[in-house]
């Protein structure tokens, strides 16, 4: 077999492979085969038919296309292999000359990985926020802990907000009630806004036994998104008690005695929350700038593909998890459709940039992923998607992703390598120093957040 290569582009290149025909003999042995299996011919038993006899009965033509269909993708492996680039996607492939007997001849064309030039990112300085927990954060920290130990008791006055209220609800568009616009015995804690607007002004004043209309827009249902009449009658009245805040609270709500020893935990938590963020900002600038300092082409089909993908993730798997249409996130994101087409494709931009530059830096530093470090990222993963370890590990393995999930550990530890060299300072001005524990804990994710783009939903594995 005889190949060349042609650069068309950076990003592209036309192979051209030149096959003696006896190389084929093995597709064409496996050609006659399976079409024995398929057809029968009286006077000869299933699989027994000779090869003359199928090229009389149905063509020396289809025998040669089932051949060369067999044959063609471990030449074109070969011809990869010898001209020692890294394809992208699926080639376009073209059989330019088939002689039977002589010469089968084609070309493939398809998308490569760039060369890529690893930049100086020694110079790299980027400025985060600085770890800083004031008296108020942890009060405020304390206080929404002895939110969660309130109590409510039934009082017989008008309902003020903070109070809990016991609601039927009746929802008319055009006069006609909904079909799923009744409900009854809903709680509702007045000036949390997780009902529908108007709704607490509507109750406010109101004592048990009492109603009030008022116009709101449905946030879902039937009838989302349009005005409707909504009728609330409040059955009963509760007032919110909290606890006090001393000993006797501080020893009911964790495990310290004193509410001192309740508050320094508080702000200790607070402080590695903080720096945990400060961390993940740390890694998220650096790499915006070594995007910027490196020069990396784009392949037309990779963009295109990865803007399709994430526009069908979006609006076929996040969004219709969530209830919306596109057209509906759009309206709650403010933005237009070809804003959101131009964001698309800047994200996809930046995660493909992303994965070239730092996959280079894998291959560079010769960075390997051990097991320990692959188990803590999956640990991690199945976390934030809401699943156990066990049914996230199922879903990586069933979907073969795997490579996907060690792609993302070797490429923190490239971003983590850059992240090292670079000057990280904070609003004061002050040093920061990243341990590696941070570090190792913060850089998957962060380059995780840079290839898959910001989604309103939280990403699973497909299984």
């Amino acid at each position: 077999m005889k190949s060349a290569v042609e650069t068309l582009n950076p990003t592209r290149v036309r192979l051209t492979v030149e096959v003696p025909f006896e190389e084929l003999k093995d597709s064409l042995d496996a050609a006659y085969k399976k079409i024995n299996q398929q057809v029968t011919v009286k006077g000869f038993r299933k699989g027994k038919i000779p090869a003359r006899v199928i090229d009389q009965r149905f063509g020396r033509g289809a025998v040669l296309e089932e051949a060369v269909n067999d044959a063609l993708p471990k030449l074109y492996t070969e011809a990869v292999n010898e001209a020692e680039v890294n394809p992208l996607g699926q080639p376009e492939v073209d059989i330019t000359e088939l002689k039977d007997g002589e010469l089968l001849a084609f070309t493939a064309e398809v998308d490569i990985r760039p060369t890529i030039e690893i930049p100086d990112y020694s110079g790299i300085e980027v400025t985060v926020d600085a770890v800083e927990v004031t008296d108020e954060d942890v009060e405020k920290s304390v206080e929404q802990l002895r939110e969660r130990f309130a109590s409510t008791n039934p009082v017989e006055r008008a309902a003020a907000e903070g109070d809990v209220v016991t609601i039927d609800l009746e929802a008319k568009v055009e006069g006609e009630v909904l079909p799923d616009g009744v409900a009854n015995g809903v709680q509702y804690t007045i000036g949390s806004g997780e009902l529908l607007d108007g709704i607490d002004e509507a109750v406010t004043g109101l004592e048990a036994g009492g109603e009030a209309t008022f116009t709101s827009q449905l946030k879902g249902g039937s009838a989302e998104g349009k005005d409707a009449e909504v009728t609330v009658k409040v059955t009963a009245v509760a007032a919110r008690e909290l606890p006090e805040l001393d000993d006797e609270f501080a020893q009911m709500a964790s495990e310290f005695d004193t509410l001192d020893e309740l508050k320094a935990d508080s702000r200790k938590r607070l402080e590695n929350m903080k720096q945990f963020d400060q961390a993940t900002q740390a890694q998220e600038r650096v790499l915006d700038e070594l995007l910027k300092l490196a020069e990396v082409p784009i392949p037309e089909k990779l963009l295109e593909d990865e803007v399709n993908t994430r526009k069908h993730n979006l609006e076929h798997h996040q969004l219709g998890q969530m209830g919306l249409t596109l057209e509906k996130y759009l309206e709650i994101q403010g933005k237009t459709l070809e804003e959101f087409e131009a964001e698309t494709k800047e994200q996809a931009v930046k995660g493909i940039k992303t994965q070239f530059i730092l996959d280079e830096l894998v291959n560079k530093e010769k960075l390997n992923v051990n097991q320990e470090e692959l188990t803590e990222h999956l640990m991690r993963r199945a976390a934030s998607s809401g699943m156990s370890p066990d049914q996230f590990a199922q879903a990586v393995v069933e979907g073969n992703q795997v490579p996907m999930l060690v792609g993302e550990v070797a490429r923190g530890k490239a971003l983590a390598v850059v992240v090292e060299a670079a000057k990280v300072v904070d609003t004061n001005g002050e040093p920061v120093e990243l341990d590696d524990e941070d570090e190792t804990e913060t850089a998957a994710d962060a380059v995780e957040a840079a290839v898959e783009g910001e989604t309103p939903a939280e990403d699973k594995p497909e299984a």
